[in-house]
């Protein structure tokens, strides 16, 4: 898929908004892509993570043991993702504050795991994510998001595969344009800011 088609995923789904955002980072923003709106459509997130999956290197596509993604997000992306690459998917939870694995979900010592994210911003989500499975006992070989919007400010830390890089501007709350100061700030992520 080229970046035009999978904005037109995007626009097609509504989840392609504007105004003023607050971002799980506590940033702002003028443009939030709505990744909860556009895997609505079962179809819609499967072509989306079949094109994420045709992205990849060969090697990794076919080493890759387990798809795991931090709730709440992540979870339609990567297990979308799980079912383009035939393993496994399973989600993190932050029951005490800290990512980990629950409701029975595991992982052999050594699983070599994509940690799949629906969008990358800053990153800490990201990392606070693959170290809770190096906790589990997972090894994560690559990251991956349908989007990231960071700048190429993000260091994951392992090889990083998004589907489409978006450059907006971001701010701090304390340091917004005149323009997005003017309109009332909405929070549409699944985290507090």
């Amino acid at each position: 898929m080229t970046d035009e088609e999978i904005l037109a995923e995007f626009r097609a789904a509504d989840a392609l908004l504007e105004g003023h955002f607050i971002l799980s980072s506590g940033l702002r923003s003028p443009r939030y892509l709505q990744c909860a709106r556009v895997l609505m459509d079962p179809r819609r997130g499967a072509r989306l993570a079949e094109a994420l999956v045709a992205t990849l290197p060969a090697d990794l596509r076919d080493s890759v043991d387990a798809v795991v993604s931090p709730a709440m997000g992540g979870v339609i992306a990567g297990h979308e993702m799980g079912r383009a690459l035939g393993v496994p998917a399973m989600f993190l939870e932050r029951p005490e504050g800290v990512f980990e694995l629950r409701r029975g979900f595991r992982l052999e010592p050594g699983a070599r795991v994509l940690m799949m994210e629906d969008v990358v911003t800053t990153g800490l989500s990201s990392r606070e994510a693959i170290a809770a499975i190096g906790r589990a006992g997972g090894t994560v070989v690559a990251a991956a998001s349908l989007v990231y919007r960071s700048g190429g400010t993000a260091d994951l830390g392992v090889p990083f595969f998004p589907l489409i890089r978006i450059d907006v501007p971001t701010y701090e709350a304390d340091a917004l344009p005149p323009e997005l100061a003017a309109i009332p700030a909405i929070k549409p992520g699944s985290r507090a800011a």
